[in-house]
């Protein structure tokens, strides 16, 4: 059985949740990974906790506790109010701010591994050339972690595609504006709609399988060339 308009919609939708999810993940990623992997201040372990707590906790208490926090009765939730955009809860707002906490460590991580492995000699010798931070991060310090940037991107794009719990705690399932492909597979199996659910199922298995394919290829060409 093909693909239905609602598959598709919901394939479009869980795009470009995914893309716009990586691009703001690896702005506000980057300044964090970068400050984790420099600093030697005490708050780096509190911080760095933070950043991996989606790795430990069960993506439904964080679809809890951020339905809270964007709802009416929310802190942020009353903060959107009083600035006339309503609440951001069952939007596609409230899906990529969660998207966004959720696969934040995804992104952080890689980047961190990538800064700390370039170490300070090259950071002190744009020092000695007089080059000012933002000359030494584009200059230096971006294509050395282009790698890392590669695999944050990845990683981050492909997790926020396979989201369920999260976006399903914050958008709910609403056609056309919350229902990304997790949910609709979801919705094809409670409907006993097996074969269309096999359907998208197989394309995520098959996009799960290309991800991890492009990821490993592209860790050995840089072996290779090291």
């Amino acid at each position: 059985m093909p693909l239905t308009s609602a598959d598709y919609c919901a394939i479009w939708l869980t795009l470009k949740l995914a893309s716009l999810t990586t691009v703001i993940l690896l702005l506000i990623g980057t300044p964090i990974a970068l400050w984790l992997s420099r600093t030697r201040s005490w708050l780096r372990g509190p911080v760095g906790a933070v950043v991996a707590l989606p790795l430990v906790l069960p993506p439904t208490v964080i679809g809890f506790y951020l339905l809270l926090a964007l709802g009416p009765n929310g802190w942020i939730g009353q903060f959107t109010q009083a600035l006339g955009l309503g609440t951001l809860t069952f939007s596609f707002s409230g899906l990529v701010i969660g998207s966004v906490i959720y696969s934040l460590p995804f992104v952080v991580q890689p980047l961190q591994n990538a800064f700390a492995a370039i170490g300070s000699r090259p950071l002190e010798v744009a020092a000695t050339l007089r080059a000012d931070p933002w000359d030494t991060f584009f200059s230096v310090i971006l294509p050395l972690a282009r790698p890392g940037f590669i695999t944050a991107a990845i990683l981050g794009f492909a997790h926020t595609v396979g989201e369920f719990g999260v976006v399903l705690m914050i958008g709910g399932n609403i056609p056309a504006k919350t229902r990304v492909v997790s949910v609709q597979i979801y919705d094809h199996v409670e409907a006993l709609e097996y074969a269309q659910a096999h359907w998208l199922a197989a394309a995520m298995l098959v996009f799960s399988f290309l991800v991890l394919l492009a990821l490993y290829s592209s860790r050995k060409t840089r072996a290779g060339w090291s």
